[in-house]
């Protein structure tokens, strides 16, 4: 067992109060709406829709070139005004709280360079993406500090210094995909301090569908905080250094929430938009809280895109249900609305303050709207090959050497052992059954949903997925097509305090 796990199973006697019996699950407006505790706030809270929505900036390449574009991003402390007239330090991408966005081209060539200027080490993933294995951010691939003078950690994994390259090949679609930190034990306490940001790739035949562009085109990246007294940054770490002992007190170990809803890092915002369409690209970037996102006065939600791109056909909704790491792009049309009109988007999962989401107040228009709805956004997948394999995969709370946990198969996360061994040109169905909510990613591939129980997929199942929103007491199966790079991934749930406390499983692709 490596150093870690015997620190994660110190941490989890630490929660030992948590039991079956004792998990937290938050009933929403139309039922059970997240696992976990709500960590409520120590200080006073801004109204809501007092403070400007931005748009997190867009990096610029430093370099482009017939190798692809080169970007360098520093991971390093910060502080960010988040409520008003308070500094909250932060661990950001940059210093900034969301990361800043990396916009790729289809077929072409992405390389970020990473500096890491923490106390701790990190990993990189680049969520949704379809990459090498070297380059995916395993969990155990870790970036020193440069001058690091710390212990190391006796891992099987990849350990460098001072800065790394991801290369990334964008050989795959369009798609609103996020980049996070990933190192094992505690994703969940850096990314609640801010280590996320959006990556974005386009290609030639999105340009031609006429979607909303340009300032039309809106980010939104959604995560629930909490904030102590002195307005940083409240989680519950066993170990605030999180150098040594991972995991969180009891009774959180079912997933942290917060009491803050902050949009693109600003708690609560308002913008102005045209009376005219507008793409959304929602991302749901928090530890364990979902939500069922809905504009109030009503008006439909029109998704043209899935995790991994862009749908067969738009789907109109009058709300959408998110549960963490899932990307839902939609389409709203603000010109059904007379200028002056308020329009908000709400959580009807939430309760008092995690209701309100953000708001939009219209404007009269520019001009004529260009953009469309395409009714046709993307090719239907090419058919699936013979099934290989069908496995069995079951997300539970169990006990992990006598102390609760998280596991699957009734085993917690261990990176020297393959759950699955697909081959690379499989194709495979995957039966997922769960205990609690539990959002399942899968690193590398993406699936289709074939099922929920007796019935076919959900009414937000559709599409290119990497991340299933499994519900408490629920069996799914996906369709997944092992087509791009051989080595060894992850898949894990996405509630963050489940996959820091054991619920991850190795597969390696051969």
């Amino acid at each position: 067992m490596s150093l870690s796990r015997r620190r994660l199973l110190g941490g989890l006697s630490a929660i030992g109060a948590a039991s079956v019996a004792g998990i937290q699950i938050l009933s929403g407006v139309r039922g059970s709406s997240s696992t976990g505790e709500l960590l409520p706030s120590r200080r006073a809270l801004p109204e809501p829709f007092t403070l400007p929505f931005r748009v997190p900036p867009v990096l610029s390449p430093v370099r482009s070139d017939a190798t692809g574009d080169h970007y360098r991003v520093t991971q390093r402390a910060a502080t960010a005004e988040i409520l008003p007239g308070v500094r909250t330090p932060i661990w950001g991408y940059e210093g900034q709280f969301p990361g800043p966005t990396i916009r790729s081209v289809r077929g072409r060539r992405t390389v970020v360079t990473h500096r890491n200027e923490l106390p701790v080490p990190v990993v990189v993933h680049l969520h949704g993406g379809h990459t090498p294995a070297t380059e995916d951010g395993f969990p155990t691939d870790l970036l020193y500090p440069a001058g690091w003078t710390g212990a190391h950690e006796p891992m099987d994994g990849v350990m460098t210094h001072g800065s790394r390259d991801y290369a990334y090949p964008m050989a795959q679609p369009s798609a609103t995909l996020w980049y996070h930190d990933h190192r094992m034990d505690f994703t969940g306490p850096a990314v609640w301090r801010g280590l996320a940001g959006f990556h974005l790739i386009t290609d030639p035949a999105e340009a031609s569908l006429a979607l909303p562009s340009g300032d039309r085109d809106l980010p939104i990246m959604i995560a629930d905080r909490s904030f102590d007294a002195d307005g940083s940054l409240l989680y519950p770490s066993l170990d605030p250094t999180l150098l040594h002992t991972p995991g969180v007190r009891e009774p959180y170990g079912s997933g942290v929430l917060g009491d803050v809803i902050l949009v693109n890092g600003v708690p609560w915002p308002i913008t102005e938009v045209p009376a005219a369409r507008h793409r959304l690209r929602l991302l749901n970037a928090s530890n364990a809280r979902r939500y069922r996102l809905a504009l109030d006065p009503p008006a439909p939600l029109v998704q043209i895109g899935a995790d991994n791109g862009l749908l067969e056909s738009p789907i109109r909704h009058d709300a959408i249900e998110i549960a963490p790491a899932q990307r839902f792009d939609v389409v709203v049309d603000f010109g059904r609305f007379r200028p002056g009109d308020v329009v908000t988007l709400r959580n009807e999962f939430g309760d008092r303050t995690t209701t309100p989401v953000m708001r939009f107040r219209v404007r009269p228009a520019d001009g004529p709207d260009p953009s469309r709805i395409p009714d046709r956004p993307a090719a239907a997948p090419a058919p699936a090959g013979p099934v290989a394999v069908t496995r069995d995969l079951r997300f539970r709370h169990g006990t992990v050497n006598g102390m609760p946990g998280w596991t699957i198969n009734g085993e917690p996360f261990d990176p020297g052992r393959a759950v699955a061994a697909p081959r690379l040109g499989d194709t495979e169905i995957w039966r997922l059954s769960s205990d609690f909510h539990h959002p399942i990613h899968l690193h590398l591939a993406s699936f289709r949903v074939l099922s929920r129980g007796i019935a076919g997929p959900g009414a937000y199942d559709h599409g290119p997925k990497d991340t299933i929103d499994l519900r408490p007491a629920e069996q799914a199966s996906i369709l997944v097509r092992f087509t791009d790079h051989p080595g060894r991934y992850v898949f894990h749930c996405h509630n963050l305090e489940h996959e820091d406390m054991g619920m991850m499983g190795v597969f390696a692709v051969r």
